[in-house]
């Protein structure tokens, strides 16, 4: 099975019923997690119970990307088989941030920390990671592999390194917090801007997350496809899209 599964598309908090920022990544038997944000978790155990994942990729550490790390460490730790130590791949700041809500389970006991941006071996998928304009340290994710390239922009605004990203991609999941056209904020992308990238990659399918709660899903795909002629796609919770 080669598929992403949609555990999150809020921005900063979740909305009644969704959840925060996460998508489940599945490629011949291994399964990476792309964030952990608020209520993610429960929603990644529908697919792997007792939260057994090959390894996890945090972009930064705002809380909606990341809070739900705790509940998958806890899982973890109190495991009757606790297992191996899970591949984790994430910027500076990351296990800080959850450590500091875990007084007593030492996230290092669980997870295997690799620093982000840099390049690894991830299991069958080569990650490139490279930062990106946000509030925080954050780096833009490219996994690879035969027959699939998929970019993830996380919560950031768009830079350089995005172009070198996205190029090609199968599927670029990018952030959309914003409507209105380009965002004028820099450290954020709006659905035109990702509809804009999307088009200046040559994506061949865009798949919008980040949305603020409460916008209108529909006007941002509408505005992402006034810059992109592909295929353009709302996530939305519980979504597989097959790769």
């Amino acid at each position: 099975m080669r598929a992403l599964t949609v555990l999150g598309t809020c921005g900063a908090w979740p909305e009644a019923g969704r959840a925060a920022s996460g998508f489940l990544l599945e490629y011949d038997g291994f399964r990476l997690v792309l964030d952990l944000g608020y209520a993610t978790f429960p929603r990644l155990l529908e697919h792997c119970p007792d939260g057994r994942v090959d390894a996890v990729v945090v972009t930064h550490e705002h809380p909606d990307h990341c809070a739900d790390l705790s509940a998958l460490c806890r899982a973890r730790y109190f495991a009757p088989q606790r297992g191996p130590r899970v591949p984790l791949y994430c910027p500076p700041g990351v296990v800080a941030r959850v450590q500091a809500m875990e007084p007593t389970e030492d996230l290092h006991e669980v997870f295997d920390v690799h620093p982000l941006p840099a390049a690894h071996r991830v299991g069958p998928l080569r990650l490139d990671a490279e930062p990106l304009p946000h509030h925080v340290p954050h780096a833009g994710v490219r996994l690879t592999a035969p027959g699939l390239t998929l970019a993830y922009s996380g919560d950031a605004g768009p830079g350089p390194a995005l172009e070198r990203l996205a190029a090609g991609a199968d599927l670029f999941v990018a952030g959309a917090t914003l409507q209105g056209g380009p965002a004028a904020d820099p450290y954020l992308m709006s659905a035109a801007d990702a509809g804009s990238w999307a088009g200046r990659c040559g994506v061949d399918r865009l798949l919008l997350t980040h949305f603020w709660p409460g916008a209108d899903r529909a006007r941002s795909i509408a505005e992402a496809r006034e810059a992109f002629p592909g295929e353009v796609t709302a996530a939305e919770e519980g979504m597989t899209i097959p790769l």
